[in-house]
Protein backbone atom coordinates (compact mmCIF):
# COMPACT_ATOMS: atom_id res chain seq x y z
CA UNK A 1 0.00 0.00 0.00
CA UNK A 2 1.59 3.47 -1.14
CA UNK A 3 2.05 5.91 1.43
CA UNK A 4 -0.81 9.11 0.61
CA UNK A 5 0.07 12.63 -0.28
CA UNK A 6 0.54 15.41 1.52
CA UNK A 7 -2.20 16.71 -0.40
CA UNK A 8 -4.57 13.51 0.26
CA UNK A 9 -3.81 13.71 3.89
CA UNK A 10 -5.14 16.85 4.46
CA UNK A 11 -8.19 16.78 2.71
CA UNK A 12 -9.27 13.66 4.24
CA UNK A 13 -12.17 13.49 6.52
CA UNK A 14 -13.86 16.48 4.09
CA UNK A 15 -17.38 17.30 4.87
CA UNK A 16 -17.60 20.12 2.55
CA UNK A 17 -16.71 18.84 -1.14
CA UNK A 18 -13.42 20.71 -1.48
CA UNK A 19 -11.36 17.48 -2.66
CA UNK A 20 -13.64 17.99 -5.78
CA UNK A 21 -11.59 20.74 -6.44
CA UNK A 22 -8.38 18.29 -6.48
CA UNK A 23 -8.76 17.90 -10.09
CA UNK A 24 -7.84 21.49 -10.80
CA UNK A 25 -5.44 21.73 -9.15
CA UNK A 26 -1.39 20.45 -9.38
CA UNK A 27 -0.75 17.22 -7.63
CA UNK A 28 2.23 18.50 -5.53
CA UNK A 29 0.56 21.98 -4.62
CA UNK A 30 1.86 21.95 -1.35
CA UNK A 31 5.29 21.64 -2.57
CA UNK A 32 4.66 24.39 -4.78
CA UNK A 33 3.83 26.63 -2.14
CA UNK A 34 6.43 25.46 0.19
CA UNK A 35 9.31 26.00 -2.81
CA UNK A 36 7.79 29.45 -3.24
CA UNK A 37 8.46 30.49 0.41
CA UNK A 38 11.96 28.94 0.21
CA UNK A 39 12.69 30.48 -2.57
CA UNK A 40 11.46 33.78 -0.62
CA UNK A 41 13.41 34.50 2.06
CA UNK A 42 13.12 37.30 4.58
CA UNK A 43 9.86 38.53 5.57
CA UNK A 44 6.74 36.67 5.85
CA UNK A 45 3.46 38.41 6.39
CA UNK A 46 0.68 35.68 7.49
CA UNK A 47 -3.28 37.06 7.69
CA UNK A 48 -5.41 34.74 9.06
CA UNK A 49 -9.22 35.35 11.19
CA UNK A 50 -12.79 35.02 9.92
CA UNK A 51 -15.50 36.38 11.82
CA UNK A 52 -18.44 34.20 12.51
CA UNK A 53 -21.48 35.94 12.37
CA UNK A 54 -23.97 33.91 14.22
CA UNK A 55 -21.44 33.55 17.04
CA UNK A 56 -20.38 37.33 17.19
CA UNK A 57 -16.70 36.20 17.34
CA UNK A 58 -13.44 34.86 15.37
CA UNK A 59 -13.44 31.15 14.22
CA UNK A 60 -11.09 28.07 15.74
CA UNK A 61 -9.85 27.55 12.18
CA UNK A 62 -7.49 29.60 11.10
CA UNK A 63 -5.23 31.67 13.88
CA UNK A 64 -3.34 27.95 15.06
CA UNK A 65 -2.76 26.89 11.18
CA UNK A 66 -1.20 30.91 10.86
CA UNK A 67 1.23 30.66 14.31
CA UNK A 68 2.18 26.79 13.42
CA UNK A 69 3.63 28.29 9.20
CA UNK A 70 4.76 31.87 11.19
CA UNK A 71 6.98 29.64 14.31
CA UNK A 72 8.01 27.07 11.60
CA UNK A 73 9.46 30.36 9.12
CA UNK A 74 10.92 31.66 12.13
CA UNK A 75 13.19 28.62 13.22
CA UNK A 76 14.60 28.76 9.69
CA UNK A 77 15.65 32.59 9.33
CA UNK A 78 12.01 34.33 8.14
CA UNK A 79 11.00 37.59 10.45
CA UNK A 80 7.46 37.33 10.65
CA UNK A 81 4.41 39.49 10.57
CA UNK A 82 0.94 38.12 12.12
CA UNK A 83 -1.85 40.43 10.18
CA UNK A 84 -5.37 40.17 11.41
CA UNK A 85 -8.47 43.03 12.38
CA UNK A 86 -10.12 43.70 15.83
CA UNK A 87 -12.11 40.58 16.07
CA UNK A 88 -9.15 37.87 16.25
CA UNK A 89 -5.70 40.68 17.03
CA UNK A 90 -6.08 38.97 20.89
CA UNK A 91 -6.45 35.62 19.81
CA UNK A 92 -3.90 35.70 17.49
CA UNK A 93 -1.83 37.52 20.30
CA UNK A 94 -2.20 34.95 22.55
CA UNK A 95 -0.98 31.90 20.45
CA UNK A 96 1.96 33.74 18.67
CA UNK A 97 5.20 34.45 21.03
CA UNK A 98 4.46 37.10 23.22
CA UNK A 99 7.15 38.96 21.34
CA UNK A 100 5.64 38.73 17.89
CA UNK A 101 4.46 41.52 15.65
CA UNK A 102 0.54 41.38 15.08
CA UNK A 103 -0.73 43.87 13.31
CA UNK A 104 -4.32 44.94 13.48
CA UNK A 105 -5.28 45.98 10.24
CA UNK A 106 -8.43 48.84 10.53
CA UNK A 107 -12.13 47.82 9.38
CA UNK A 108 -12.63 51.08 6.71
CA UNK A 109 -13.80 51.89 3.34
CA UNK A 110 -12.34 50.31 0.47
CA UNK A 111 -9.76 53.53 -0.55
CA UNK A 112 -8.90 53.90 3.03
CA UNK A 113 -8.13 50.07 3.01
CA UNK A 114 -6.04 50.27 -0.32
CA UNK A 115 -3.65 53.00 1.46
CA UNK A 116 -3.48 51.96 4.69
CA UNK A 117 -2.61 48.34 2.93
CA UNK A 118 0.38 50.31 1.19
CA UNK A 119 1.90 52.30 4.08
CA UNK A 120 1.96 48.31 5.98
CA UNK A 121 3.83 46.80 2.87
CA UNK A 122 6.19 49.47 2.62
CA UNK A 123 6.81 49.51 6.49
CA UNK A 124 6.86 45.62 6.74
CA UNK A 125 8.53 44.86 3.13
CA UNK A 126 7.33 41.40 2.91
CA UNK A 127 9.56 38.65 0.36
CA UNK A 128 6.21 36.54 0.69
CA UNK A 129 2.67 36.93 1.82
CA UNK A 130 0.54 34.08 3.44
CA UNK A 131 -3.26 34.03 4.15
CA UNK A 132 -4.84 31.19 6.29
CA UNK A 133 -8.44 30.86 6.29
CA UNK A 134 -9.21 34.54 5.30
CA UNK A 135 -12.19 35.58 3.93
CA UNK A 136 -11.68 37.16 0.53
CA UNK A 137 -13.81 39.82 -2.18
CA UNK A 138 -16.05 37.93 -4.48
CA UNK A 139 -17.03 39.18 -7.53
CA UNK A 140 -18.45 42.49 -6.14
CA UNK A 141 -16.13 42.96 -3.34
CA UNK A 142 -17.67 42.03 -0.80
CA UNK A 143 -17.04 38.90 1.60
CA UNK A 144 -20.27 36.40 1.86
CA UNK A 145 -20.10 33.58 4.52
CA UNK A 146 -20.87 29.82 3.83
CA UNK A 147 -24.11 31.03 4.06
CA UNK A 148 -23.93 33.96 1.66
CA UNK A 149 -24.63 36.55 4.83
CA UNK A 150 -22.59 39.76 3.85
CA UNK A 151 -19.71 40.04 6.79
CA UNK A 152 -18.05 42.61 5.10
CA UNK A 153 -18.92 45.17 8.15
CA UNK A 154 -16.48 42.75 10.69
CA UNK A 155 -13.97 42.12 8.11
CA UNK A 156 -10.80 44.26 7.04
CA UNK A 157 -9.61 44.48 3.66
CA UNK A 158 -6.93 42.53 3.55
CA UNK A 159 -6.94 41.30 0.39
CA UNK A 160 -4.90 44.31 -0.65
CA UNK A 161 -2.28 42.69 0.81
CA UNK A 162 -2.19 40.05 -1.55
CA UNK A 163 -3.25 41.50 -4.99
CA UNK A 164 -0.57 42.61 -7.22
CA UNK A 165 1.99 41.04 -4.94
CA UNK A 166 4.68 38.74 -6.19
CA UNK A 167 4.76 36.06 -4.07
CA UNK A 168 1.56 34.60 -2.46
CA UNK A 169 -0.14 31.52 -0.62
CA UNK A 170 -3.74 30.99 0.31
CA UNK A 171 -4.82 28.35 2.26
CA UNK A 172 -8.95 27.66 2.06
CA UNK A 173 -11.84 25.31 2.17
CA UNK A 174 -15.05 26.48 1.39
CA UNK A 175 -14.31 28.48 -1.41
CA UNK A 176 -14.22 31.97 -0.05
CA UNK A 177 -10.76 32.32 1.28
CA UNK A 178 -7.90 34.20 -0.13
CA UNK A 179 -6.79 32.72 -2.67
CA UNK A 180 -9.99 30.52 -4.05
CA UNK A 181 -9.99 33.32 -6.57
CA UNK A 182 -7.31 30.34 -8.20
CA UNK A 183 -10.43 28.17 -8.49
CA UNK A 184 -13.32 30.57 -8.79
CA UNK A 185 -15.20 29.29 -11.76
CA UNK A 186 -14.70 25.65 -10.43
CA UNK A 187 -15.91 26.52 -6.90
CA UNK A 188 -18.80 27.26 -8.53
CA UNK A 189 -19.66 23.74 -10.09
CA UNK A 190 -19.69 22.27 -6.59
CA UNK A 191 -23.03 23.01 -4.84
CA UNK A 192 -21.67 22.24 -1.38
CA UNK A 193 -19.58 25.55 -1.39
CA UNK A 194 -20.18 28.94 -1.87
CA UNK A 195 -22.67 30.64 -4.18
CA UNK A 196 -20.30 33.33 -4.62
CA UNK A 197 -16.77 32.63 -4.37
CA UNK A 198 -13.89 34.36 -3.36
CA UNK A 199 -11.96 36.12 -6.82
CA UNK A 200 -8.76 36.99 -4.75
CA UNK A 201 -6.03 35.20 -6.88
CA UNK A 202 -2.61 34.01 -5.19
CA UNK A 203 0.34 32.80 -6.68
CA UNK A 204 0.03 29.31 -4.90
CA UNK A 205 -3.22 27.54 -3.51
CA UNK A 206 -3.78 24.91 -1.20
CA UNK A 207 -6.94 23.48 -0.04
CA UNK A 208 -8.07 21.13 2.58
CA UNK A 209 -10.84 19.79 4.42
CA UNK A 210 -10.14 22.23 7.29
CA UNK A 211 -7.54 24.80 6.83
CA UNK A 212 -5.50 24.60 9.44
CA UNK A 213 -4.78 21.06 7.95
CA UNK A 214 -3.32 22.92 4.79
CA UNK A 215 -1.11 24.99 6.89
CA UNK A 216 0.11 22.19 8.94
CA UNK A 217 0.77 20.22 5.03
CA UNK A 218 2.22 23.56 3.67
CA UNK A 219 4.73 23.32 7.07
CA UNK A 220 5.39 19.18 6.39
CA UNK A 221 5.99 20.32 2.82
CA UNK A 222 8.65 22.92 3.66
CA UNK A 223 9.99 20.11 6.51
CA UNK A 224 10.70 17.63 3.91
CA UNK A 225 12.22 20.42 1.59
CA UNK A 226 14.48 21.58 4.12
CA UNK A 227 15.05 18.30 5.37
CA UNK A 228 14.12 19.66 9.45
CA UNK A 229 11.31 18.43 11.28
CA UNK A 230 9.28 21.74 11.92
CA UNK A 231 5.88 20.19 12.19
CA UNK A 232 4.21 20.83 15.74
CA UNK A 233 3.43 18.47 18.21
CA UNK A 234 -0.18 17.09 18.87
CA UNK A 235 0.23 18.05 22.43
CA UNK A 236 1.48 21.85 21.00
CA UNK A 237 -1.40 21.82 18.25
CA UNK A 238 -4.27 20.57 20.94
CA UNK A 239 -2.95 23.52 23.18
CA UNK A 240 -3.07 26.10 20.86
CA UNK A 241 -6.97 25.31 19.53
CA UNK A 242 -7.55 25.47 23.40
CA UNK A 243 -6.38 28.13 23.62
CA UNK A 244 -7.81 29.62 21.05
CA UNK A 245 -11.44 28.87 22.23
CA UNK A 246 -10.36 30.13 25.68
CA UNK A 247 -9.63 33.67 24.19
CA UNK A 248 -12.87 33.79 22.40
CA UNK A 249 -12.51 32.21 19.51
CA UNK A 250 -15.65 29.93 18.52
CA UNK A 251 -16.10 26.48 16.54
CA UNK A 252 -17.67 27.12 13.34
CA UNK A 253 -19.70 24.82 13.11
CA UNK A 254 -21.35 24.50 17.22
CA UNK A 255 -21.42 28.52 17.36
CA UNK A 256 -19.68 27.91 20.79
CA UNK A 257 -16.14 28.58 22.80
CA UNK A 258 -15.02 24.85 22.76
CA UNK A 259 -11.98 23.62 21.48
CA UNK A 260 -13.18 22.09 18.34
CA UNK A 261 -12.51 23.16 14.67
CA UNK A 262 -14.79 22.90 11.93
CA UNK A 263 -16.96 20.51 13.97
CA UNK A 264 -13.79 18.02 14.67
CA UNK A 265 -13.02 17.55 18.21
CA UNK A 266 -9.52 17.41 19.69
CA UNK A 267 -8.81 13.95 18.85
CA UNK A 268 -10.57 13.78 15.44
CA UNK A 269 -8.91 17.25 14.46
CA UNK A 270 -5.74 15.70 15.43
CA UNK A 271 -5.75 12.50 13.09
CA UNK A 272 -4.48 14.20 10.55
CA UNK A 273 -1.78 15.81 12.18
CA UNK A 274 -0.84 12.46 13.56
CA UNK A 275 -0.98 11.27 9.78
CA UNK A 276 1.37 14.34 8.45
CA UNK A 277 4.28 13.26 11.10
CA UNK A 278 3.96 9.45 9.50
CA UNK A 279 4.68 10.82 6.42
CA UNK A 280 7.63 12.77 7.59
CA UNK A 281 8.96 9.86 9.55
CA UNK A 282 8.79 7.91 6.52
CA UNK A 283 11.01 10.22 4.63
CA UNK A 284 13.83 8.99 6.32
CA UNK A 285 16.34 12.29 5.62
CA UNK A 286 14.25 14.67 7.80
CA UNK A 287 15.41 14.96 11.30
Amino acid sequence: MSTPSIEEIILTDDRRGVSSLKSFMPNNYCSRAAELILDSPGKALIATGFYILAAEAAETDGPPGAVVIGKALESIGFKVSYVTDLHCEKILGALADPRADVVNFPIESYSKSKKHAKELLDHIKPTVAISVERCGFDGNGLYLNMHGMDISGYTAKLDYLFIGQANTVGIGDGGNEIGMGNLAPHVLNVPSLVDSPCTTTTSELIISSVSNWGAYGLVTAISKLTNLDLLISVEEEQSLVKKASEMGAVDSISLKTEPRVDGFDLDSNSGTLNTLHKFLESSTSVT
